[in-house]
């Protein structure tokens, strides 16, 4: 007979992988053992297989949770009656809000993604792709002479990409919120793009 699931068996399996995603986006995946996961976790090593089999299952269930919430996330805040514009700020701050303490998660999807085996990476970056789609589907409202065209691709990447680097300096508590931030994004994206020739 199987043995019953723990009641904190989902717990434990969290705080492993946010241990883990801080070890890996510190020290690097590669650089990283099972070892000292268990140690960052304070748990053994034999707990920590318990969970997890292997590191690749590991990086695989940090970026597959992390996508999650953000698909999760910009899906909860789209499909509101409201201006085009603001529908694609209720977006971007969606987004942001979701990166807030994951910014180890998201240097590792950014970085460590490719490491994983083909079939795993094209299940993920089917993920991301939605992600683009509902901001995407967002620009081409904002800048209707953006959509079909060749140029909604780049605008869209663009916006993401001011979004997703964000980690690297913002700073809560300085001077401007997420929200603050989505809107300048927001605004750099559309207001730039309304003046391109398409």
């Amino acid at each position: 007979m199987a043995r019953p699931r723990a009641v904190d068996h989902d717990d434990k399996r969290r705080a492993i992988l946010k241990a883990a995603a801080r070890l890996f986006a510190d020290g690097g995946y590669d650089r990283s053992s099972m070892a000292e996961v268990a140690k960052a976790c304070g748990v053994s090593k034999a707990l920590v297989y318990h969970y997890y089999v292997s590191k690749d299952v590991l990086l695989y269930d940090i970026i597959r949770l992390h996508l999650d919430e953000l698909v999760a996330a910009v899906e909860g805040a789209n499909g509101h009656d409201e201006a085009p514009r603001e529908r694609l700020v209720r977006l971007a701050s969606a987004l942001l809000d979701a990166y807030r303490d994951a910014d180890a998660e998201h240097k590792i999807q950014i970085n460590e993604l490719k490491k994983l085996p083909p079939e795993q990476q094209d299940e993920l970056r089917d993920l991301e792709r939605r992600l683009v789609g509902y901001f995407a589907a967002a620009i081409a409202a904002a800048v209707p002479a953006l959509a079909g065209g060749a140029l909604l691709k780049p605008v869209t990447m663009s916006l993401f990409g001011m979004l997703n680097w964000h980690y690297l300096w913002f700073r809560p508590g300085g001077p401007v919120s997420r929200e603050d931030y989505a809107r300048l994004a927001v605004t750099l994206a559309v207001d730039g793009a309304g003046g391109l020739q398409t």
